[in-house]
């Protein structure tokens, strides 16, 4: 049955049964014994002109009582069956629109890295079904256009690895020969850092495309404590460099389970971020505690004051801030759009918020592993 026959039904046969009860009422509240008069003192001895004229008179009383019970019955059923043919219209409208809601809320839960979600609305074949079939249709052909999306930047960052790697060792060969020009030497000083760069720009795509290829396979325990601390061992000489002053507050439990290589990239692209965004003499607190079922990792940096739209879209690839955003050597604009994927991939979120003082805190949020 299609749904505007449904409607059709369903609310004509709810003001058919409306209106019988507007009747019983009305016929139940104007039943009672109007006639019941007694005659007038008096009565028995006066002349029949006088006792015809006092009947009229009682009928036309009788007439107008009638009248004014009938109005006021009226108006009380009529003020009844307003509140219940609110009540009976809301409960129908809830039930016929349950689906749509249900419609609602699932598309609501789809996002980029859960394209594999499908409505399937149970129920007759109708219209609603049949708007759940598109949009579960329309879901499957973007499911299917991002996996392609994924597939290939992930094989051409493979595949330019082997002729990358012929041209550093070519520029490095070149180099090396005892008698090579001084113009060999300058050009193979000035290509080596920008081979570095694609290389890192290549590895950068390949981690990228990994963590949103969906839900990670390893289901290692990590103790994201031990990954920040050791992130920013791995980078002392270049926190030394910048004179900057790191904080860490680690609390017991910070456990969480996925892929080892994946979760220790996002911590260090958070650090990296955080030193190479940093001002001379700044500072960086790291933190780790679980809350509520969730692992929650914290890095703040100080810094230049942000404008809170502009860091919304670092999660972005290939997005920098400001004067950063081309032509720099800070990076390759990957690193936070990475950890926003391999946390999404382990069912967490990464929050950037620009402090009003000025740096950046990143906040990521995964699920606590069993302990």
């Amino acid at each position: 049955m299609k749904t505007r026959t449904r409607f059709t039904v369903l609310y004509g046969a709810a003001f058919l049964i409306c209106g019988a009860g507007l009747l019983a009422l009305v016929f139940a509240l104007s039943g009672g014994d109007l006639a019941d008069t007694q005659p007038a003192p008096g009565q028995g001895t006066a002349s029949p002109e006088d006792q015809v004229a006092a009947l009229q008179r009682q009928l036309a009383e009788l007439d107008d009582l009638h009248s004014r019970q009938i109005l006021t019955a009226c108006l009380s059923a009529f003020a009844l069956m307003v509140v219940v043919s609110l009540l009976v219209g809301r409960v129908l409208a809830k039930r016929v629109l349950r689906p749509l809601r249900r419609i609602t809320a699932v598309t609501r839960g789809i996002t980029a890295e859960h394209l594999d979600r499908r409505l399937a609305l149970p129920g007759p074949r109708d219209e609603v079904t049949d708007l759940a079939d598109t949009v579960d249709d329309l879901l499957g052909r973007l499911e299917a256009s991002f996996a392609a999306q994924r597939r290939f930047a992930a094989d051409a960052s493979h595949e330019l690895r082997t002729p990358l790697a012929t041209m550093r060792a070519t520029v490095d060969v070149a180099a090396a020969k005892p008698a090579a020009p001084a113009s060999v030497t300058a050009l193979a000083e000035r290509l080596r850092p920008q081979l570095d760069q694609v290389d890192r720009l290549l590895d950068g795509l390949l981690a990228l495309a990994r963590a949103q290829h969906g839900a990670v396979a390893a289901d290692d325990t990590v103790d994201l404590a031990a990954v920040a601390a050791a992130a920013i061992e791995a980078r002392a000489d270049d926190i030394a460099t910048a004179r900057l002053t790191v904080t860490t507050a680690a609390e017991p439990g910070s456990r969480v389970r996925g892929d080892t290589a994946l979760l220790a990239r996002m911590v260090g692209n958070l650090i990296d971020n955080a030193v190479d965004h940093n001002g001379p003499d700044g500072a960086i607190a790291v933190a780790t505690a679980p809350a509520d079922g969730k692992v929650r990792l914290t890095v703040r940096s100080s810094g230049p004051v942000l404008d809170q739209a502009a860091v919304d879209d670092l999660v972005r690839p290939f997005h920098r801030l400001g004067a950063d955003r081309t032509g720099s050597d800070r990076g390759s604009g990957l690193g936070l759009a990475i950890v926003h994927a391999v946390a999404a991939a382990h069912g967490g979120a990464l929050t950037l918020t620009a402090a009003p003082e000025g740096g950046l805190t990143a906040t990521v949020d995964l699920p606590e592993a069993p302990r």
